[in-house]
């Protein structure tokens, strides 16, 4: 795989901004659109020259082969709609052909700016660490006539629940920066072990992530960590569980899990951070109660200003049937004061 190469000959025609340069043999004019009016021309250009190292890129651009407008920029340069970027000749390796099945999910909001799906547990949101594909991905082969289609946040694979998508650069720009604001308000459901005692109970463990011997991707409470905060608000008790609700104050990686198990509360059939053993005996039925095949945690409700209206949007997406079924086959443990129903 060669980087881009320094150009010679005439200039070729415009390229359309939505495609990836493969293979160009010229030099290449592209116009920039609305969807890519306000990003880095560094980001601009790792987006379209997909398989040339980042090292590259800079250095294309430090030696002035990329232009806009035909005057030389820096890599901060932010593009504005209409500018002309001149990108050299480039040689990328073959992209191989997608192997992701086209597949919609529950759409919960739809609009020209966003797709805002219920994701179910399992599914990963994107592709890598041994996940073929995910739901990026077969969005995208489902409507591969989306000009532009990408995750705001993420979800982790075994939980379900509200996931966001922009079809707009413009929304994707707008809502990341809601995000580092805190200004997303985001709630989810879980049921924890335990006896948990408090209506509403503040966590504020610093999380620290590493790579476990295995090569995944773990998460830890740390003095020097990251600051994370997490508000549990406690919904029904059961003989040896609580059903709670989590606001996240930070966004960081596992954070919810990692609270709860930190707190002395794991969550039901969490795999990493969970009590293996209580996780061993609910996947079996057990008389009335029903078997659990999956870890207790639903994005349930999310609300942000809209990027195009400016106007508070509120979703919600119900707790899954498999949930519903657990928490239904459970004793609800006898309110204080009153004796037990025996």
């Amino acid at each position: 795989m060669k980087d881009l190469e320094r150009f010679s000959g005439k200039e070729a025609e415009t390229l359309s901004p939505s495609r990836s340069l493969q293979d160009s043999p010229q030099v290449q004019l592209i116009t920039i659109s609305d969807e890519e009016s306000g990003q880095r021309i560094d980001n601009f250009l790792l987006r379209i020259c997909k398989g040339v190292p980042k090292s590259h890129i800079y250095r294309v651009l430090r030696s002035g082969e990329v232009r806009v407008n035909k005057g030389r920029i820096d890599q901060t340069y932010r593009l504005t709609e209409g500018d002309i970027v001149r990108v050299p000749p480039v040689r990328v390796a073959e992209k191989k052909e997608s192997t992701a099945p086209g597949t919609e999910f529950a759409t919960l909001f739809e609009d020209n700016h966003l797709l805002i799906i219920n994701k179910p547990a399992g599914v990963a949101v994107h592709g890598g660490s041994g996940v073929s594909y995910g739901v990026i991905e077969q969005l995208r082969a489902a409507r591969p006539d989306a000009k532009f289609l990408e995750l705001v946040h993420r979800l982790d694979r075994d939980t379900s629940g509200i996931l966001i998508l922009a079809k707009k650069r413009s929304a994707l720009t707008n809502l990341h920066a809601q995000i580092r604001d805190g200004e997303i308000d985001k709630r989810y459901l879980l049921l924890v072990q335990g006896d948990w005692q408090n209506a509403r109970q503040h966590v504020k463990l610093a999380l620290h992530k590493f790579n476990a011997p295995d090569g995944e991707r773990r998460v830890r409470v740390q003095a020097d960590g990251l600051a994370s905060h997490t508000v549990f608000t406690l919904l029904r008790k059961y003989e040896q569980f609580a059903f709670l609700e989590a606001e996240l104050k930070t966004g960081r990686t596992h954070q919810i899990r990692v609270h709860a198990a930190s707190s002395g509360f794991p969550i039901a059939g969490d795999d990493k951070y969970g009590d293996f053993a209580l996780n061993r005996m609910l996947q079996k039925a057990d008389g009335k109660r029903v078997a659990l095949k999956r870890m207790f945690l639903h994005a349930h409700q999310i609300t942000f200003v809209h990027p195009d209206t400016g106007r508070p949007l509120t979703l919600n997406a119900p707790l899954t049937p498999e949930c519903l079924k657990f928490l239904a086959s459970l004793t609800e443990a006898p309110v204080a004061g009153t004796p037990a129903v025996k």
